[in-house]
């Protein structure tokens, strides 16, 4: 309903400003015809109008003049003279040519053309009522033309009807083309209106299509270095398994053999150490296997705990220390594992790259209104205003070697996937805090 309203306001306002642009437009070419009225009129004066009237036909082609400069210096600044009066213009312009043609040669004089271009002009500046009101004070201001001539024949009278019904005929015919022409201007402005809607929407319509082409090739983008990095983890897994495992041979041997005490315990050390490595390929292994995208039921604790298994081995992580509070009897959810475990630990080694040595990263899990959330809380820097805006957009980072890609995707796992929301819950100097809440299946609750 607004947005209707907003439409409709803009319409309105668009065809008044329309109006405006028609008005400003009839005053010109108005105030060039009365121009050249005025010079047509000055010549008719000096060639042909009676010399004993010459000296008043100047002065009222002098006043003709000074209103001409008048309307002429408001149409210079956009304006109209008189704009709200048009029916006093239209009274003036009468009267102007009526004493005109008075002083000229009666109703024979030339200026009685006068009123069809007076007729004209009002009809492509205002409104049918207004030409038709010019057009009774026009005949009006003819016939008390031919009342004033002391003498009076049938053919006066013959040139008054005549006259008239020419007036009317000007009128109405000017009324109508000035109709037609309001019309197509109408029309045209409402085909303009629509032609930049449709431009509007077609180029929302691309900008679209362009995020999402963007965000496609991201995830793909991501994919691969996933995959890549998988294909490379498994390959160092298995070359440096099996050195292990002869090193692992060689210690269980020499462990067989009387060894004294020092030697005994050194190579305890070693069978330790590559118990160690063991257990790190197995992860490593675990990690780099192709991953499903089946939903599961998932223990959302199980899955922090193998983000924050993997984190251990990120190298901002020393000196750091992550802390953890999980609610208890929390209700398994139904995701892709191991998306949900891409996504956490994305969102923990922000946290660690974020912190400065001896920072601390908090992580709560808890259940609110059939959703169970997850905060990650860290004391690092904080995120700038600026930059809140466009934290979760393809290709946006703040790090020197970051790719931008990390919070968009898991933002697009965990609404398109899980079906749950990634937010900045809170930023300042020294605190961050990023929410993921998942929805609860009630089947599986």
């Amino acid at each position: 309903m607004i947005s209707e309203s907003l439409d409709t306001n803009d319409r309105q306002t668009a065809i008044e400003n329309d109006e405006s642009r028609f008005e400003l437009a009839a005053e010109s070419i108005t105030v060039r015809i009365r121009w050249f009225g005025l010079c047509v009129g000055y010549a008719l004066v000096y060639f042909s109008a009676p010399m004993e009237n010459r000296v008043a036909l100047y002065g009222i082609l002098l006043l003709g003049a000074a209103y001409a400069i008048v309307d002429t210096s408001f149409s210079l600044r956009n304006r109209v003279f008189l704009g709200g009066w048009p029916l006093v213009i239209s009274l003036m312009e009468a009267v102007f040519i009526g004493l005109l043609c008075h002083f000229d040669f009666g109703l024979e004089s030339q200026f009685r053309y006068y009123y069809f271009l007076s007729l004209l002009v009002c009809a492509l500046r205002y409104q049918p009522r207004v030409t038709y009101t010019t057009f009774l004070m026009h005949a009006a201001s003819f016939s008390a033309l031919a009342i004033s001539r002391q003498t009076h024949t049938a053919g006066d009278l013959g040139t008054v009807v005549l006259t008239v019904v020419l007036m009317g005929w000007v009128t109405s015919a000017s009324t109508a083309l000035a109709n037609l022409m309001r019309s197509v201007r109408l029309r045209l402005s409402q085909l303009n209106d629509e032609l930049q809607r449709n431009q509007r929407l077609l180029e929302h319509r691309i900008d679209e299509r362009t995020q999402e082409l963007q965000a496609s090739q991201a995830l793909l983008l991501q994919q691969e270095k996933q995959a890549a990095f998988g294909l490379l983890a498994a390959g160092i897994a298995h070359e440096v398994g099996n050195p292990l495992a002869a090193i692992s041979s060689l210690v269980q041997l020499l462990n067989r053999r009387e060894q004294d005490e020092y030697t005994r315990e050194r190579l305890v050390m070693v069978d330790e150490q590559l118990r160690r490595i063991q257990r790190t390929l197995r992860e490593l292994v675990d990690f780099s296997r192709p991953a499903t995208n089946e939903e599961t039921d998932c223990d959302i604790h199980e899955v922090i705990d193998e983000a924050l298994n993997i984190a251990k081995y990120y190298k901002r992580k020393k000196g750091k220390t992550i802390v953890t509070e999980y609610s208890a009897d929390l209700p398994e959810i139904r995701a892709v594992r191991d998306q949900l475990v891409q996504v956490f630990l994305n969102l923990i080694q922000n946290a660690m790259d974020a912190t400065d040595e001896g920072g601390v990263i908090r992580i709560f899990t808890d259940l609110e209104d059939e959703e169970l959330y997850v905060l990650i809380e860290d004391d690092g820097h904080g995120i700038s205003r600026d930059d809140r805006d466009k934290l979760f957009k393809a290709y946006f980072t703040t790090k020197e070697s970051g790719t931008g890609l990390g919070l968009f995707v898991c933002r697009n796992i965990v609404e398109q996937t899980a079906g749950g929301r990634i937010t900045l819950a809170d930023s300042s100097e020294g605190h961050t805090t990023f929410r993921v809440s998942l929805p609860v299946d009630p089947t599986v609750a």
